[in-house]
């Protein structure tokens, strides 16, 4: 007999919804490139934001989504490994899998923030490097696409393991935020994340896209002026 827990709570639900549907348009418009470019751009620094606000909501946000559980991956990986893990919220390998995700999704913002198309498109930050660090960047930012696309594969193919194995609809979860476990070891559900804490996590993600969006670079000078001689 299993019961329902609430695990998940609705921030974040939003977050990984709207992640997955940024992500999936910028690698759509970097694939594309062109004038789709300028796009691509603007779903860089909303995923910047996006991931700005998943960093403080593993701090601020309720009991399943902190990053504090991280701390516990040398004792429960093992555990899990062996068939004797009964938590819930992410397991060791999903935690695992998380934080591959999200440091393969900050390295594309940052690198994408002082790339360079070679054409006409450059990253919002563009000027606070070399052409040559921008363009090792870019090409690294070009290859780490593929990275995403692995993790997005992996990602899928365990929801489908999860569907067809243990017979457990995660996506399912993640609309409702509730998730299947033995009432024989029932888990307390999510608590924590209040209304202060989703606004400070609300600010810092804007913080973060001001700051990666560059207007607080000042402008390059302009061009001196050439006088015409007078005969």
């Amino acid at each position: 007999m299993t019961i329902h827990v609430h695990i998940w709570d609705l921030p974040t639900r939003l977050f990984h919804w709207l992640l997955a549907l940024s992500v999936s348009a910028a690698l759509l418009t970097g694939w594309l490139g062109g004038n789709w470019m300028a796009w691509h751009g603007r779903l860089g620094l909303f995923v910047a934001g996006l991931l700005a606000f998943r960093l403080a909501w593993g701090v601020l946000g309720s009991t399943y989504v902190r990053f504090g559980q991280v701390l516990h991956l040398p004792q429960s990986l093992p555990a899990y490994l062996r068939g004797e893990w009964h938590g819930a919220g992410h397991n060791p390998l999903g935690w695992l899998s998380v934080l591959a995700m999200l440091g393969a999704l900050g390295f594309q913002v940052a690198s994408g923030l002082v790339a360079n198309d070679d054409i006409a498109f450059t990253g919002p930050l563009y000027r606070l490097v070399d052409g040559d660090t921008s363009s090792a960047l870019t090409g690294l930012h070009r290859q780490g696409m593929w990275l995403v696309i692995a993790l997005i594969v992996l990602h899928l193919a365990a929801l489908l393991f999860y569907r067809l194995v243990h017979g457990e609809n995660l996506i399912e979860a993640m609309l409702h935020g509730k998730r299947r476990v033995p009432a024989a070891r029932p888990v307390n559900p999510a608590s924590g994340g209040s209304l202060p804490a989703l606004l400070v996590a609300l600010a810092f993600a804007g913080a973060t896209v001001w700051a990666a969006g560059g207007s607080w670079i000042p402008a390059p000078p302009p061009p001196p002026v050439q006088s015409t001689p007078a005969w």
